[in-house]
């Protein structure tokens, strides 16, 4: 009997090494049938909204992957999502990320808020999981683990992000007030900067600030005015931005603090030229325009990932988000999961099979990640996908959008823009 088995394993050593490349020994392991990809972000919770765009933006991108093919040097193989839920709860991403993992996910996406990514990032790199942040602004979740590596702590980087970081928005955003401001013929002096005091809106405002003092623009930041996430009322921070008499209110809002920001500058009469956002969700999505209605016509905000509707395929997907969607806007949460699982493909096609049967597998699709040059996507970019020493891409940008008759269309950089801004907006 012992001859029996002895000899069925040689066989079976035979036959795995002649599908090796070059004909070399390679150990027997059951080939997978999919590549699966853990997707996480806040479906349910304050930023379902959102995070429910994220999730479809990445299912679309599957579909049309997988339809075309899927991963043509991996011989087809399809990509399949484990789909997660944070609920805006970094905890809850933490658990997410392990879930999905212990389930076969061979890599991570996600996760819209800085603080759940910040703690899936210790499962990317405690599990040696690749993990591509689609969305999160924070520059801490790529600058902590570079220099973690950079000093000998870590041994590998797992973490890159195509994602404009808190920094790299606030550059852009006082850019792009100052050229808005020159091509409207006016001159704000005074401005109110607002924001939510979680960690996405303490690192977005920690960067407007910083970039305002580094281009010392002709405008000033009179005040700023921070509140707890969520709020209950924002009359009292309200009252302190009119003392402060600003042209424009600046603020950093979440869902759930804009419908009550909107609202309460509208009661209290708060005159200014315009309100415009540095950067931040709850002043665009469907629900938002359906709950704020007139309060957020001609408001501006200054978006990252924004689908550029001047590139030829951008239209088709949008389409195709609206039917499936129940008739929601193709907008920038949607097509930053879009793109990032297609970078996650180019990636893929790039470390090829046998890299990724290898025990080093995950160092082989990190080291594939490094050398990426993607130019394919729907996003308004500033060149193509690269990955700079800290895990991030220097070429992500924003655009300045603008809700006119109660849509959400890109007004700012001029390249990007498909209809002329409004500023300073109409008196009521």
């Amino acid at each position: 009997m012992a001859t029996i088995r002895l000899s069925r394993r040689m066989f079976l050593r035979t036959a795995a090494a002649g599908a090796a490349v070059g004909g070399a020994p390679r150990a027997l392991r059951a080939r997978p049938t999919t590549f699966k990809v853990g997707v996480i972000h806040p479906v349910t919770g304050p930023l379902a909204e959102p995070g429910q765009a994220c999730r479809l933006g990445a299912q679309l991108a599957t579909d049309a992957i997988n339809a075309a093919g899927g991963i043509k040097s991996l011989g087809g193989m399809k990509l399949e999502l484990l789909l997660g839920d944070t609920q805006t709860k970094p905890d809850l991403g933490r658990l997410e990320a392990e879930r999905v993992v212990n389930q076969g996910a061979r890599m991570l996406m996600g996760s819209f808020d800085s603080g759940s990514t910040a703690a899936m990032v210790s499962v990317a790199q405690q599990k040696r999981v690749p993990f591509l942040v689609d969305i999160a602004a924070a520059d801490p979740i790529t600058a902590n683990v570079a220099k973690a590596v950079k000093e000998g702590t870590q041994k590998v980087q797992y973490v890159y992000r195509n994602f404009p970081t808190g920094s790299s928005f606030g550059r852009l955003a006082v850019r792009y007030f100052d050229e808005i401001f020159a091509a409207a013929g006016v001159a704000p002096k005074r401005v109110v900067l607002m924001y939510t005091n979680d960690l996405f809106g303490q690192n977005q405002s920690k960067g407007f600030l910083a970039a305002h003092k580094a281009a010392s623009p002709s405008w000033r930041i009179v005040e700023v005015i921070p509140w707890p996430e969520p709020p209950s009322n924002l009359s009292t921070e309200v009252s302190r931005a009119k003392a402060a008499k600003p042209d424009v209110i600046a603020p950093i809002t979440r869902p759930a603090s804009a419908q009550l920001l909107l609202p309460e500058l509208r009661k209290q009469r708060v005159e200014v030229m315009g309100i415009v956002g540095p950067g931040s969700p709850g002043l665009y999505e469907a629900g938002q325009l359906a709950a704020l209605r007139e309060d957020l016509e001609y408001v501006m905000d200054n978006l990252p990932s924004w689908p550029n509707f001047r590139k030829s395929r951008t239209p088709q997907v949008a389409e195709e988000y609206r039917k499936r969607s129940g008739g929601k806007t193709f907008d920038t949460n949607a097509v930053a999961s879009y793109d990032g699982i297609r970078i996650i493909a180019d990636v893929l096609e790039r470390t090829g099979r046998e890299a990724l049967l290898d025990t080093d597998g995950p160092e082989a699709i990190v080291e594939a990640m490094k050398k990426t040059t993607f130019k394919d996507v729907l996003a308004v970019a500033a060149g193509p996908v690269v990955f700079d020493e800290l895990g991030d891409n220097p070429n992500a940008s924003t655009a300045m959008i603008q809700i006119l008759g109660r849509k959400p269309v890109v007004v700012w950089p001029k390249d990007a823009a498909v209809q002329k801004f409004v500023f300073p907006r109409p008196k009521a």
